[in-house]
């Protein structure tokens, strides 16, 4: 069942088995207004036990890009392309939000973007690869830390 993500009023519909649900239900919100600010694009959710073919996508880029495979749940998905833009997104029980930015038509635009909720440690899946998190201000998600590396193969 596909959900539109309301960022105006953040619910922690989804994502209840969290430790920190209204942290993760800012940051999935604070997606949402992304994508509407800037593509005009809503932004919608589908649980993880009805979107195999995305988790399957992401875990691989993953695996296969970086040998990370995260053990923490996946709660839920997001597939869509806007502009020349594909994007898939994982919301981990945890706390964690992984994306993968793909340009159709520019290899040297590909990312794979991580987010951790306030007030979760980062994974170890992450803090075993080095990697280092910059700060940033959410006035829906708090203090969100994030990172991210180039895609360099063709997925």
């Amino acid at each position: 069942m596909t959900t539109i993500v309301d960022y105006k009023n953040v619910t922690t519909s989804g994502l209840e088995s969290s430790p920190v649900a209204e942290a993760l239900a800012g940051l999935r919100a604070n997606e949402a207004r992304y994508f509407m600010n800037k593509y005009k694009h809503e932004f919608t959710v589908v649980p993880a036990t009805e979107s195999q073919e995305t988790l399957e996508y992401v875990e691989r880029i993953l695996k296969e890009e970086r040998g990370i495979a995260f053990a923490a749940k996946p709660l839920e998905t997001a597939r869509f392309q806007v502009e020349n833009i594909q994007w898939a997104f994982v919301f981990y029980e945890d706390g964690l939000a992984v994306n993968v930015m793909y340009t159709v038509d520019n290899p040297k635009k590909r990312a794979v973007g991580f987010k951790l909720s306030e007030g979760m440690e980062v994974p170890r899946e992450l803090e075993e690869k080095k990697f280092k998190f910059a700060r940033q201000k959410s006035k829906l998600a708090g203090t969100i830390r994030g990172s991210f590396f180039v895609i360099k193969g063709e997925y």
